[in-house]
This record gives C-alpha cells, sequence and structure tokens, in this order.
C-alpha cells in the first residue's frame, strides 16, 4: 500500500469564485507573486485561503498579510536579540508572564497536533499565526520588555529565546524559508544541522497551565479597561494612575503584570469606588480609575446614564425570556443557565452604574 490518507485541494478559483483559467486571464503568476510578496508571504497567502474541504477562493490580499507576517516576525526577532542583557534577580512579573507563555504555548501546540491529525492545515496556520502575532509579540513581548536604555536580565532573555525557537519549529511547516534563516541565528549551530530535523517537544498542558492561561485572559481585560479609561479621558501612557479594586482582588497574585502593562502607581481594594473613577467590570469583578479633576462630571453622568439605559433594555429581554414557561422547560438546560447568568451579570453592573451616578450627582 503506497499510502494510507489522500488530500484532496479544492479548485482554486479567483477572489470573484470563478475557476482560475488563461482564457480569463485570472490566473496570477507565481514568480511575480514570489518575488512580490516573498515564497513564504506566497505559502500561507495560498493556506489562508484554502481551508479544508471547500475551494481555495485565492486572494493576492492574503499574500500581503503573508508578507506583513514575515515581517512581524523579523521585527520580533531584532528586537529581542536587540536588548541588552545583565545578570540579577528576575522580576515576578517576567516570572509571570514566562509560566504563562509556556503554558500557551502547550495548548496552542495541542490544538495545532490535533489540527493537523484532522488535515485542517490552514486552522493549524491561523492558530500558530495568533499565538506569534497576539500572544507573543503582542502581550509577551510587553510584559518582560526592559525600560527604555536598561538591561534585561539573563534568566528571562533565555527563556524568551527558547520561546522564540519553539514558535519558528511550530510555524516551519508553513513558512519553512524565515524559519530556517531565524533558527540558524538565534543561537550558535553546528555545520549541517536544521530546523528540519529540530524536535519539538512539549507536555500536554496540565490543569495548572490551564489555570494560568485563564487567569490571564482575565488579567489582559483589566489592562485593555484601564488603557480603555486612558483612550476615553486622553490622558497620556507616561502619567501612572491608580487602580481601585471595589469589594475584593481575585487577581492579586498578578498585580506586578498588571502594574507594568497599564502604567500603575498603585493598586488598592476599596468598599466603595472613588466618586469620580471611570469603572469598569470583568467578569463579576469591579474596578475603577479614579480621574479627580481629570473627569468632566457632565459628561460622565450622561455616558454612564446612556450605559444604564441599554443594560436596563437588555436585562427585561432577558427576564421576558426566563418568565416564558415554554422556553425554561423545552430549551437545554446549558442554555437556560446561561440566560441566567446574564440576568445575573446585568443586574450587578446596573447597581455599580447606579451606585457611580448617584456618587457623581452629589460631587
Amino acid at each position: 500500500v503506497p499510502f494510507r490518507n489522500v488530500y484532496f485541494t479544492g479548485i482554486v478559483r479567483d477572489k470573484l469564485g470563478r475557476k482560475m483559467s488563461k482564457s480569463l486571464g485570472n490566473s496570477p503568476d507565481p514568480i511575480g507573486l514570489i518575488e512580490k510578496y516573498g515564497a513564504d508571504g506566497v505559502r500561507m497567502g495560498m493556506m489562508l485561503s484554502a481551508p479544508a474541504g471547500n475551494d481555495i477562493l485565492f486572494d493576492e490580499s492574503l499574500c500581503e498579510q503573508g508578507r506583513n507576517f514575515n515581517n512581524k516576525i523579523w521585527n520580533a526577532f531584532r528586537l529581542v536579540k536587540g536588548w541588552q542583557v545583565a545578570e540579577g534577580e528576575q522580576p515576578e512579573a517576567n516570572a509571570i508572564a514566562a509560566k504563562w507563555f509556556e503554558a500557551k504555548l502547550k495548548q496552542t501546540n495541542a490544538e495545532v497536533n490535533d489540527l493537523f491529525s484532522k488535515y485542517r492545515i490552514s486552522e493549524a496556520l491561523m492558530a500558530v499565526y495568533k499565538l506569534f502575532w497576539d500572544e507573543f509579540s503582542s502581550w509577551y513581548l510587553e510584559m518582560v520588555k526592559p525600560a527604555y536604555g536598561s538591561p534585561i536580565d539573563a534568566i528571562t532573555y533565555n527563556q524568551t529565546l527558547s520561546f522564540f525557537e519553539t514558535l519558528l519549529k511550530m510555524l516551519h511547516p508553513f513558512m519553512p524559508f524565515i524559519t530556517e534563516e531565524l533558527w540558524q541565528h538565534i543561537f550558535d549551530r553546528n555545520e549541517g544541522e536544521s530546523i528540519m530535523r529540530a524536535e519539538l517537544k512539549l507536555d500536554a498542558p496540565s490543569d495548572e497551565d490551564n489555570a494560568v492561561v485563564n487567569a490571564i485572559e482575565s488579567v489582559k481585560q483589566i489592562v485593555g479597561g484601564v488603557r480603555t479609561v486612558r483612550n476615553q479621558k486622553n490622558i497620556p501612557n507616561k502619567d501612572a494612575l491608580v487602580l481601585q479594586v471595589v469589594g475584593q482582588n481575585n487577581f492579586e497574585a498578578y498585580a506586578s503584570v498588571i502594574s507594568k502593562m497599564a502604567n500603575l502607581s498603585a493598586i488598592n481594594v476599596v468598599a466603595e469606588k472613588d466618586a469620580t473613577a471611570s469603572a469598569f467590570m470583568v467578569g463579576t469583578d469591579e474596578f475603577a480609575v479614579p480621574l479627580g479633576d481629570m473627569i468632566d462630571v457632565e459628561a460622565e453622568i450622561a455616558k454612564q446614564e446612556a450605559q444604564l439605559k441599554h443594560l436596563e433594555g437588555f436585562l427585561a429581554g432577558v427576564k421576558k425570556k426566563l418568565s416564558n414557561e415554554k422556553f425554561v422547560a423545552h430549551a437545554p438546560e446549558a442554555v437556560v443557565a446561561m440566560e441566567r447568568k446574564k440576568q445575573s451579570d446585568s443586574e450587578e453592573k446596573i447597581a455599580a452604574l447606579k451606585e457611580s451616578l448617584a456618587a457623581l450627582r452629589n460631587k
């Protein structure tokens, strides 16, 4: 038996859905595409447009996306290799970041292996693409990046190079040229060594790994909430802010990461948030950024009143659905439970908004 599995690709069509043919003149010159976007860029563009089981709707803009991703990888490599390194103790925020990203690598590798086993190649590429672009470049490197003009500790630097090497191995089946080039330069190699023969060994994610990944997802939302306040109130990134946690801080273990990423001078647990604070929710946890004289009270009242009106309308719709006996009796249990959670979350957010409005009106 010469082979046991056969992978059929669909027909290559243009972005209008027409079959590519010489008579239509809609077939791109592959050599021209490679000269314009690079071989890895074209490979990536083809795979992004080739979901399993469907025809390939080729669009040259996907090759451009592939070229941009190549540039992202190069720039991340230049950034990391350009850091000055010094011996010393690893900062807490860097240790947390490394623990999280190692767990994220395990999760994504397990996902990619599963997708490969099902021949869902374009989906496997997207999983690694998001891991590199979103998690590694946008979050991990920002978490560990040293202050301007300062060196990075050697422990974090070596961990980052190791993560980068693992990412190159994961990307290699899709982008063989740039990954081979960078793999040769990230560490000293012996004559004849190649990434093609390098092993990729990652354990399956543990319950602890999954817990860390879930916690950091909430941390991202907290950081995002503070950054949104900055943007809405036009507060410069260089100005340190105070973050208030109403009631109980369930993310105290990640305070160093939150403070670094959001540029906070303090994280304080309070019974009631400041009257001038701009508040936001992460799940059922409430956070607030005191703004003092930086806030336009009347504008903030108008904004929160609009949010309150929207939430009250949403809650009324959820209650109407839950009051329908046929829906509760016949809908799947998970669906009913989700609606009840929507009701509970909305009621908590409404109560928090009413409290905030009362404080602002009494200011």
